[in-house]
């Protein structure tokens, strides 16, 4: 009771009127939001693959939303073209009509894509931007310019998971990475330009969270739009081991 309205609650319930790219980026706003607690809730499990930080972060995010965002359900894993899958969807809780077009349960509005940062690997270590060959299509960013990732939206989100170093570290060490695709692209059909880097919007250092945003060509002759949303996994906190 009394508690302050938040910015996601504006479209927390179904409404008319409103447009499928604002659901998106009211949902990433509501990610963003949680992502801190999330990482902070005491019932979570220490781990720290990829695959199992998506599947924590799903659940949570669906749970939170059930009372905190209502609109919208979040699924671990949406299939993709061909046998691809994205890591985390977000979907409208009951069907409704969004500029014009009737949306479902089954139909995603957002797509997420969840990154170590550092890469498991030296081999892999370029990847949440790319793959180190043609052959290799592992990167987050190369497979939205490719189109193998959210291909029908025009705004989808990656999550940064902060295992060492700072955000501010990352920041610049993937606009490194996307200015030498530009002077040497590694042939897999991606052509990167320089306003491609990254844009700081913000970070709040005291929750370890930062976000930023890009806009990329992609290879069918569109764009898409980015926004990264980067928790600090290094952060002190007390876990209850399992």
């Amino acid at each position: 009771m009394g508690r302050k309205q938040s910015e996601t609650s504006f479209i927390g319930q179904i409404t008319s009127g409103i447009s499928v790219n604002t659901v998106a980026l009211r949902t990433i706003v509501f990610v963003r939001e949680q992502l801190p607690i999330w990482r902070d809730d005491p019932d979570r499990p220490d781990e720290q693959s990829e695959n199992k930080l998506n599947l924590q972060l799903c659940k949570f995010l669906d749970a939170r939303a059930q009372n905190d965002f209502p609109m919208v359900r979040f699924d671990h894993e949406e299939y993709q073209s061909g046998h691809r899958s994205v890591d985390l969807s977000a979907s409208l809780a009951e069907s409704i009509v969004l500029e014009a077009k009737p949306y479902t349960i089954y139909d995603p509005i957002l797509v997420l894509e969840g990154k170590r940062l550092p890469a498991p690997s030296s081999d892999r270590e370029k990847e949440y931007v790319t793959g180190s060959t043609p052959k290799k299509i592992s990167g987050g960013i190369q497979r939205f310019k490719l189109g193998l990732h959210g291909a029908k939206f025009n705004i989808a989100a990656m999550i940064g998971y902060v295992q060492d170093r700072s955000a501010r570290h990352w920041y610049n060490k993937i606009n490194e990475w996307i200015s030498e695709l530009i002077s040497d692209p590694i042939g897999d059909g991606c052509v990167w330009i320089a306003s491609e880097t990254l844009e700081s919007l913000k970070e709040d250092k005291a929750k370890g969270i930062a976000s930023y945003r890009s806009v990329h060509s992609r290879t069918a002759g569109d764009e898409i739009e980015l926004h990264h949303l980067w928790i600090a996994m290094n952060e002190g906190r007390v876990i209850r081991h399992r």
